[in-house]
Order: structure tokens, then C-alpha cells, then sequence
């Protein structure tokens, strides 16, 4: 198939049904559209059911699971469907409309490039040109600090889905390139600006689209650049939002070069996680100097992951594994002593205390007398993340 013969892709994802509901809606209006659902509402009893609507009206199926997961099963569902849509030639738009917890990279990432048959991939068929999060402004705040978890609404993908509320809808809105925004025509008018100023903040490269304003599809077919969407949630290389404020939202850029003492961190953490609706970025431990570490918040939950190895822990041959938009940050940045270690993290909420919240920050460091007893003497401080991390090596 020619690049021209392959059948766009527009993902929809979103926690709020009502609004993804309606995105695809004005999608499928599209001339030569169909859309394809996975209900995992009863994955629990052993059932997805896929669901294909048409011009001619909706066909449901019942799909296998594959090693009783919904989201496997989905996957080995979806994609040979798509291929079987492209071959056939009979649609201009396949509209994948997510389950509701669903984040949408994975499926991206695995569109992008996965092997389908023999040694062709999906790429060669189907090319994502689109993906849009719907979300309802008016509960993007409160939503932001719902620690709840997905299954405890049967929103959760699966049995080993453990997310959160919080943190699922800030990755559907920061990974997305398009944001569907629908909302009560008797919307509280403070309420309505702080939640648009909230999604502005979390995505400020994403166009906020209003729903039934009849600009959505052609925002939504515009094109989707894989690598660069992977880039801006990949915590090695995330632009972060910048410092400032939007509508009494505020957002504060925490950037310092010093190591971070673990045990005073590890002690604010009840008073840094709590204290923002959304705080990420990426940040390095006194005792861990050789590992970037991803800080992941939503609320009140926080993930703290390794992202491997600082490119300054490397010896010149190990950089060449690493890629090349990785490489030209850190050689951009670099330190005389550092290196490319950098504490970056960003907070956003209503009427954040920057000046307080960068305080607490700063307080964690290492003090001048800590940094001068030098590295031998930091990785012997006491390992305050053991319960997050893997042991230090």
C-alpha cells in the first residue's frame, strides 16, 4: 500500500464518557468513518466485547481474552481488524474510541511500528493521524486530585490495573495532541476559566478545541507525530510547562543542579505530593548519582521510577546507545561538574505557594559541607527509597 492508500487512525481517549462520547460523534460524521470500541465492562467475567459501528448500524461481538487479559485481548483484536479495514479499502476513517482508563501511548507506540504478518508491520496499512483526550473542564480539577483507583468505578483496563483517577487523566491529556473540551451551557464561569487554564498548563502544545464548534475533525486529521508525542512524556526529555500563571493556576519550574539528600526528601513527600494537583519531572539522588530518576504526582499519588543511567555516568562509547535527541539535551546543558544531572520538576494548581513549595524543595539539597565530602560520602547516606526503587547497585 502507498502512503495515500493508508487508512488514517484518530485515537479518542478520555475518562469522561460523556465528552469522549460526543467527540466521536462529530467524528463519525466524517464521509466513509467507522468506529471500533472494546467494552471491557465485563472483562471480569471473561468478556470483551467489540463493538463496530457502521453507516449501516453497530455490530457487536464477543472477544476472546488472551491470557484473561482484557488489554492483550484488545490488542490482538484491534490491530488485525485495522489491517483487515485498510486492505478492504472501504473506509476514509477508523475511529478507535478507548475504554474509558485506557492510556492511549501504548497503542499508539504499538500502531506505530508492531509486526502484523510476516515481515510487515502495522505502519504499512494504518497511520495515527490524530489523538484526541475529550475532557469536561468543569472536573479536570477535582478529577486531578481523585486518588480513587480505576477499579473501584469498573473504569480499570484489566485485573493488574492499579491506576489512579489522578494520574490516568493527566497522561490522557498530556500525551494527546488534541483536546475535545465540552461543558454545561450554565457552567460556573470561574470554575469553567480555572479548568481551561488548568488543561492549558498540563498540554500547552495541544489545541483545545470546543465540542460541536465544527473545528474538531479537522484538528483531529491534522497529523500526529509518534516520536515527538513518546518525547513529551518521556521524563528523560519532557519539555515541562513553563513557570507562571493562567487564571489563578499557577506552575512552578523547579530546576537546580546539586544532589538531593534522600532522606529529607523521602520526609517531605507528604507535604510536596499533596500540595500540587499535578507535579512530574525528573531528579537525581545524592546516593544514586549515576540513575535519573521520573517523578510522576497526580493526586496525592506519587511514582517514582528509574529512567537509567544520567548520560554523564557514561563512557563516551555507552552515549552512542543512547538517542540522539537525548544526547544533544544533555551535551545543550552540561555541567563542569554535573554533568547533564538536573533536578526538574514542575507543580500546577490553583493558588500554588511557589515561593513555599520551592523552599521545601531547596531545604532537601545537599547543604555545602555535604557536597564538598564528595561522592564516596553520598552514596553512603541511608537509602530512603529502598521501598520505591530497586536496591542502589
Amino acid at each position: 500500500m502507498s502512503v495515500a492508500d493508508l487508512l488514517p487512525v484518530v485515537i479518542v481517549t478520555g475518562l469522561h464518557r460523556e465528552q469522549r462520547r460526543q467527540a466521536v460523534r462529530e467524528l463519525f460524521r466524517q464521509p466513509g468513518a467507522v468506529v471500533l470500541h472494546h467494552d471491557l465492562s465485563k472483562a471480569g467475567e471473561g468478556e470483551v466485547i467489540r463493538q463496530v459501528w457502521e453507516r449501516d448500524g453497530l455490530r457487536a461481538e464477543r472477544v476472546p481474552l488472551v491470557n484473561d487479559c482484557p488489554c492483550c485481548a484488545l490488542r490482538e483484536d484491534l490491530l488485525p481488524l485495522l489491517v483487515r479495514l485498510a486492505v478492504a479499502g472501504r473506509h476514509r476513517l477508523a475511529i478507535v474510541d478507548l475504554w474509558d482508563g485506557s492510556d492511549p501511548e501504548p497503542l499508539v507506540a504499538t500502531i506505530a511500528g508492531e509486526d502484523v504478518a510476516g515481515d510487515r508491520r502495522m505502519d504499512e496499512f494504518v497511520k495515527v493521524v490524530g489523538v484526541v483526550a475529550a475532557v469536561d473542564p468543569l472536573r479536570v480539577v477535582a478529577d486531578l486530585r481523585r486518588n480513587d483507583a480505576l477499579a473501584d468505578h469498573g473504569l480499570h483496563t484489566g485485573p493488574d490495573d492499579e491506576g489512579t483517577i489522578a494520574e490516568t487523566l493527566a497522561h490522557q491529556i498530556e500525551y494527546a495532541n488534541v483536546l475535545a473540551v465540552g461543558y454545561a451551557s450554565d457552567a460556573d464561569e470561574h470554575e469553567l476559566r480555572t479548568g481551561l487554564a488548568m488543561l492549558r498548563r498540563l498540554s500547552p502544545t495541544a489545541r483545545a478545541l470546543t465540542l460541536q464548534t465544527q473545528q474538531l475533525v479537522p484538528a483531529a486529521l491534522a497529523g500526529f507525530d509518534v516520536e515527538q508525542a513518546a518525547q513529551r512524556v518521556d521524563p528523560a526529555l519532557a519539555l515541562l510547562p513553563t513557570q507562571g500563571e493562567d487564571d489563578g493556576v499557577h506552575t512552578l519550574v523547579w530546576r537546580r543542579r546539586r544532589p538531593l539528600h534522600p532522606g529529607r526528601l523521602y520526609e517531605a513527600l507528604e507535604q510536596l505530593v499533596p500540595v500540587a494537583e499535578r507535579s512530574r519531572g525528573r531528579f537525581w539522588l545524592a546516593n544514586r548519582p549515576g540513575v535519573m530518576l521520573a517523578w510522576d504526582a497526580a493526586g496525592a499519588s506519587l511514582t517514582v521510577g528509574d529512567c537509567g543511567p544520567w548520560l554523564a555516568a557514561l563512557s563516551d562509547a555507552e552515549w552512542e546507545e543512547h538517542p540522539p535527541e537525548r544526547r544533544a539535551a544533555a551535551a545543550m546543558e552540561w555541567d563542569p561538574r554535573y554533568g547533564d544531572r538536573v533536578q526538574l520538576l514542575s507543580f500546577t494548581s490553583p493558588g500554588l505557594d511557589i515561593d513555599a513549595v520551592a523552599g521545601i524543595l531547596d531545604d532537601c539539597l545537599l547543604t555545602d559541607d555535604e557536597v564538598a565530602a564528595g561522592e564516596p560520602a553520598w552514596r553512603g547516606l541511608p537509602d530512603a527509597f529502598e521501598e520505591l526503587l530497586d536496591p542502589v547497585a
